[in-house]
């Protein structure tokens, strides 16, 4: 099902691809660009993301995601012997695995394909994947079931690496985790919590603002095509649907700390936007037509013009808004990429 119908008119050139970590090309992890605008009023500010501090407000609450990235990326053979890659996107319903296949470069990223029929791949350390069907929800990935070994995530520490696509050096997987992370299982980093730093989360809270966790793991991203998002394990904590309907009661604001977040906030909300606790796989996809129940404002990194994350931050802004956004993005040199700067959608 594709979600994307009218795509963004951007184009990314290469040069606003961050591919290095803000902290190895010379700043800190939190020295990246921000882009704050306003549901409401509109207009934008260019500011730091070092100053969040200043853009956040006594009783408002951040919820940020503390999946674990996992090194997802495997080495596989298929039944005629051809190199590939598999990526080990989530676990489905009945013991099976989403994953997706796809094409080593030399340079060391991927490329969509080859095209498979149901087979059996063969993965080091005696493990094989069992490819059974195309996922009906998003094609590229396979529903798989995976055969050697009982613990995937295990598994992967030993024989996988972190998930890229474009050609370059390879990065440890310590730069694909933020320093919420404690929870493995996001194929991708949950990208948008990146930028924080032990003494900007201080800083915040010492300004009033609560900080609580939720997990999703998220699965893998599209860059070729627009996509629905597939489902994805989350948990919502009680005491976090605690803190959030408390703080959200008395006046204060809901920031989602990237689009995982927002998807398990607005899975566990009720027609009122009361959260509930839960856990489990969710399906859920935020579009303006569902709307928002939960979240209040969001921060989120800068996506592909036909992400699927897009229609999420439509949700908040409207079309026209976030186009008005992404051209000031443009405009103002700001970089994309899990490395690059990030966007506050607030009230």
């Amino acid at each position: 099902m594709t979600i994307v119908d009218r795509p963004l008119e951007f184009t990314v050139p290469e040069s606003r691809m961050a591919t290095t970590p803000a902290e190895r090309r010379g700043a800190g992890r939190d020295d990246v660009r921000l882009m704050v605008t306003h549901r409401g009023s509109g207009g934008v500010e260019h500011t730091r993301f070092n100053l969040l501090d200043r853009h956040l407000e006594q009783g408002d609450v951040l919820v940020v995601n503390v999946s674990a990235t996992v090194a997802a990326a495997v080495d596989a053979r298929t039944d005629d012997d051809e190199a590939v890659t598999v990526h080990i996107a989530s676990p489905t319903s009945g013991g099976l695995w989403s994953v997706e296949v796809r094409r080593p470069t030399a340079g060391g990223g991927t490329v969509p394909g080859p095209h498979l029929d149901p087979q059996t791949l063969t993965l080091p350390g005696d493990v094989d994947v069992h490819l059974l069907a195309r996922s009906p929800r998003t094609p590229r990935l396979w529903v798989a079931a995976i055969e050697g070994t009982s613990d995937v995530v295990a598994y992967l520490d030993t024989h996988g690496r972190p998930i890229r696509y474009a050609d370059g050096a390879s990065r440890p997987l310590s730069d694909y985790q933020t320093i919420f992370a404690v929870d493995p299982g996001s194929a991708e980093m949950p990208s948008a919590g990146r930028p924080f730093t032990p003494d900007l989360v201080t800083r915040l809270v010492t300004r009033g603002v609560s900080v609580v966790p939720i997990t999703l793991h998220a699965g893998v991203s599209s860059y070729e095509d627009p996509e629905s998002p597939g489902e994805e394990r989350y948990a919502v904590p009680a005491p976090t649907a605690t803190v959030v309907n408390a703080l959200r009661a008395a006046g204060g604001r809901v920031v989602a700390v990237g689009t995982t977040v927002v998807r398990a906030l607005e899975t566990v909300a009720d027609d009122s936007g009361v959260i509930h606790a839960g856990k489990g796989l969710t399906d859920h996809i935020v579009t303006p037509v569902r709307g928002v129940r939960a979240v209040d404002g969001m921060l989120t990194g800068w996506h592909e013009p036909r992400s699927s994350h897009l229609t999420m931050l439509e949700t908040l802004l409207g079309r026209d808004r976030l186009q008005e956004v992404y051209d000031e993005a443009m405009a103002g040199g700001y970089l994309w990429h899990e490395f690059g700067d990030a966007l506050a959608i607030l009230p």
